[in-house]
Parts: C-alpha cells; sequence; structure tokens
C-alpha cells in the first residue's frame, strides 16, 4: 500500500481520530505526524527471491562506550531504581542504493517484518522492517504483542532460551496485560513462542481483547507507548535514564507508525519502530539496541546490537 498527500504541508496527530500515515517519535510528549490520504496506492508486491548475503565488515567502533553505557545500566538495576532498560546506539554508514531499491530489497528479504518507506520534506526519509506489532484495531478488536529477547540464527533448530531472555520477554507481557486491564472488556496474554524475524529469534506473546466502549484509541496508545520492549521498567524511569545516558536523540527509532483509522471499517494497525534507519544525505544512520537486566552481561549486549545491526547493513 502506499499513502501520498499531495502538498508539503506538515500535519500533527491531535487525539488520533484522524485518517492516514501516522509517524511518532519515542518521546510521546513531542508530535506525532500525518501523511494525509490524498492518494493510496494498492498493488501486490512480487518477491523475485533475491536474498542478500552480508558481505560488511563488523567493527568495534562505539563498542567501548556501548558496554560503558550498558554497565551503567546494570548499576541502576542494582540500586533497585529500574528492573530494566533498553539502551541503544546509533550507527552511520555510507550508502550509495536509490531509495526505491533499498525498500525493495527490505521488501525481499523480511516477508514477516512491516517493511516501509516514509518521507516527508520537513521529517525527513526513514525506512526499515520491524518485526513488532504496536498495535492493531478492528471492530473493537485489539491485537497486540509482548515481543522480547534476542538471539542470532545459527542452524535451522530453534534456540534455547536462558533466564535472562525468559525474564526479559515476560517483564513486557506483565506489564502490557497491567496497563490494558482497566481499558478492556476481556484481555488474554497467549503463552511466549518463538519466532523467526530475518536472521534472528525473539520470544513472543500475542495479545488479544475486546476494546471498552468508553476506551478510545488515544487512551490504548498512552498506555502501551513507550513499552517495556523499547523502554525498560519502570518506564518513566527508563525513559530518564535513556535520555540522560544514550548521547544521541533517539527521534522516531522506537517510535511507531503505520495505518491509521484507514479502509471501509477504520482499521488500525500500528508497529514500532525497529530494524530501522534514517536515510540522509549520502549516510545511513542505522538504530539499534537490547534490554537490559540483572542478568545483563555486557559484552554480549554488545554482540547483540551487532547482530540486530545486519537486518540494516546487509541491505545497504
Amino acid at each position: 500500500m502506499g499513502i501520498f498527500q499531495s502538498d508539503g504541508e506538515l500535519n500533527s496527530v491531535v487525539d488520533f481520530k484522524e485518517s492516514g500515515f501516522v509517524f511518532a517519535p519515542f518521546d510521546s510528549k513531542e508530535d506525532a505526524f500525518l501523511i494525509r490520504p490524498d492518494e493510496v496506492i494498492i498493488s501486490n508486491f512480487q518477491r523475485n527471491g533475491q536474498v542478500v548475503a552480508s558481505n560488511f565488515n563488523e567493527t568495534t567502533e562505539g563498542k567501548e562506550a556501548h558496554i560503558k553505557l550498558v554497565e551503567t545500566g546494570i548499576k541502576e538495576i542494582i540500586k533497585g531504581n529500574l528492573q530494566k532498560v533498553v539502551l541503544s546506539r546509533v550507527i552511520e554508514v555510507p550508502y550509495s542504493k536509490h531509495p526505491e531499491e533499498i525498500f525493495t530489497s527490505l521488501l525481499n528479504n523480511y516477508d514477516n517484518a512491516f517493511c516501509y518507506l516514509f518521507y516527508h520534506p520537513k521529517v525527513g526519509m526513514w525506512c526499515g522492517a520491524t518485526p513488532e506489532t504496536l498495535l492493531q484495531v478492528k471492530e473493537q478488536q485489539l491485537k497486540t504483542m509482548s515481543l522480547a529477547a534476542t538471539l542470532p540464527i545459527s542452524n535451522a533448530e530453534k534456540p534455547i532460551w536462558g533466564s535472562k531472555e525468559i525474564e526479559e520477554q515476560q517483564m513486557v507481557s506483565d506489564y502490557i496485560q497491567k496497563r490494558l486491564a482497566n481499558k478492556m472488556d476481556s484481555l488474554e496474554v497467549g503463552k511466549a513462542e518463538t519466532i523467526k524475524a530475518g536472521k534472528l529469534w525473539h520470544l513472543k506473546s500475542e495479545i488479544t481483547g475486546h476494546l471498552s466502549n468508553k476506551t478510545d484509541l488515544r487512551e490504548i496508545l498512552e498506555a502501551l507507548h513507550p513499552t517495556p520492549a523499547v523502554c525498560g521498567i519502570p518506564v518513566e524511569a527508563a525513559k530518564n535514564f535513556i535520555t540522560k545516558n544514550e548521547n544521541y536523540k533517539r527521534t522516531f527509532y522506537t517510535g511507531f507508525l503505520g495505518e491509521l483509522n484507514l479502509g471501509t471499517q477504520t482499521e488500525t494497525s500500528l508497529y514500532v519502530n525497529l530494524r530501522c534507519m534514517e536515510l540522509k544525505e549520502k549516510k545511513a544512520a542505522i538504530f539499534v539496541g537490547g534490554g537490559i537486566t540483572l542478568a545483563s552481561n555486557p559484552d554480549r549486549e554488545w554482540v547483540e546490537t551487532q547482530n540486530k545491526s545486519r537486518t540494516m547493513l546487509n541491505i545497504l
């Protein structure tokens, strides 16, 4: 689906009753923007089977700073100020491909992710292949997910998860259940299952329910965003720690995006902005991170960001 606006006006979302394509930042206090659906094109995409191979050289640039950041996060957890915090870094690399070619490569390589290419002259150009649904709403029926934990795919067998990964994913499930409980007529959290996203394994629980008639979409978004999967627990304390310690501004990384109140039945499908990059002039800024708990190992957390970076680096 292509959603196009006929002018360069920058529209901000007011109450999430608008219609179009929403692009929202990590910081929920900042404006979410909307591409007005002046023209909507729906077409089929035929994958050509061209899967990209890993052909980039991994570097250790930024390793010392990221390990130090993770160590600082673990210290806050030991003090009891946090249970979990998601810490990230940005990688800047040159690129020469046309954005359309990059987007086509994403579609060819990540058929089980939500792939997108976003552009507004006053916001910039972003693209990604996110494995995480923030929410889907249709006729008061809500679907969301608890997604956390990451391991690389090294063979055909599913991974054996450690206590750190299981605990991290359960934290997200418990948080979502608590936040949504009083806004739903019914809510069900499925058991954690191993899923494949590109060349990575994750743990995911499906969460479904029926919205209360007195609950609107804005309330649900305020309850869910940012989730512990991209921020931490407690959310506000984790958010403050991230703002003070990451040494860069996330902007739209770990925000959310997607179709808002589109279709004949006003469906909404929103996704967390993960496995993404901002396409600047001649350089791409790639964003990667991981959930830090008491059981985290700083060196392994560095490796996890390396594994996650491959999604975008391979495409470039």
